[in-house]
């Protein structure tokens, strides 16, 4: 896979991961969503959303590339969440991976999350995702294009997914940018968050 393929806008870049499979740490996994998310005002894609809105400094510098490296936080700071880094290097641009479906590893994935998890649960959501993959903190700036990286991305055909407004987010709360594969039981429900305009009301 081509770091091409991921040096593209996040919206681009988000609909190139759906499908793709996530690998790593004994378990592997289709995304099946994914929210993109931009950068900066002054940049391309200004996102009042992304955590590099503000421009580059500490923490989310990873955003600002290379394309194909993993930016990982903490919501809330207790669950781990990744992203998939896109656009070029210097130009913020990200895709949160939200759910995957675990298609092999399911025994490893259940010892992490619990063996009461029901299978179409053990990645559903970002904090789950990663516990289900043994994605940490500690990850935050790997190369998952490298066959080497503990945590790896490989691209296979196009898959046409749906799209809706991103989960959870207070600005830029209209906008359609998270997508996911029509039917897919992994998937997360959509929650708007109680702090953003009324429908209709953001971008």
């Amino acid at each position: 896979m081509s770091v091409r393929q991921l040096s593209v806008d996040p919206l681009s870049a988000a609909q190139r991961l759906l499908g793709a499979i996530l690998v790593g740490r004994e378990v592997s996994a289709m995304i099946v969503e994914v929210e993109a998310y931009g950068g900066p005002e002054d940049g391309p894609w200004p996102d009042a959303a992304s955590h590099s809105y503000r421009g580059i400094g500490g923490r989310n510098a990873v955003m600002f590339g290379p394309a194909g490296r993993l930016y990982t936080y903490r919501s809330h700071g207790i669950h781990v969440c990744a992203n998939v880094v896109c656009a070029t290097e210097d130009v913020a641009g990200a895709a949160l991976l939200r759910a995957v479906a675990i298609e092999s590893g399911a025994d490893v994935a259940h010892d992490r999350r619990g063996d009461s998890v029901c299978p179409a649960a053990l990645g559903r959501g970002p904090g789950n995702l990663c516990s289900a993959m043994g994605i940490t903190m500690d990850d935050d700036g790997i190369d998952l294009l490298d066959a080497n990286s503990p945590i790896r991305v490989m691209l296979g055909e196009k898959h046409d997914g749906v799209s809706g407004p991103r989960v959870g987010v207070s600005k830029a709360a209209d906008r359609p940018w998270r997508l996911w594969l029509a039917g897919r039981p992994e998937v997360s429900l959509y929650r708007r968050s109680p702090r953003a305009p009324a429908p209709g009301e953001s971008d």
